[in-house]
């Protein structure tokens, strides 16, 4: 039977709230690490010298910025700079 004594509170809306805000996450770090993805594809096709150290070593590090972040609360700050960084890099190297 349902436990419908005064004490036991719905969690229904916090549930959906915690569900929402974990696919939000979820969705923004795999946009990131799809961003990580295509610049290392350029770096491996387009770099003259050190292309598969550059694009290995992005993947990686994009890879581990993108969980801290995650982990972290989801300010993004260190995967998204290291997005820009990254980018500039190899476009420089191109």
């Amino acid at each position: 039977m349902a436990d419908h004594s005064p004490t036991h509170t719905p969690r229904g809306l916090q549930d959906h709230k915690e569900t929402y805000e974990g696919f939000l996450t979820g969705s923004v770090a795999l946009g990131m690490i799809c961003g990580f993805i295509l610049v290392a594809l350029v770096a491996f096709r387009f770099m003259d010298y050190l292309n598969v150290l550059t694009g290995f070593g992005g993947l990686i590090l994009g890879t581990l910025a993108t969980l801290i972040d995650a982990r972290a609360g989801g300010k993004w700050y260190l995967s998204g700079g290291l997005l820009v960084l990254y980018g500039l890099f190899v476009a420089i190297n191109l």
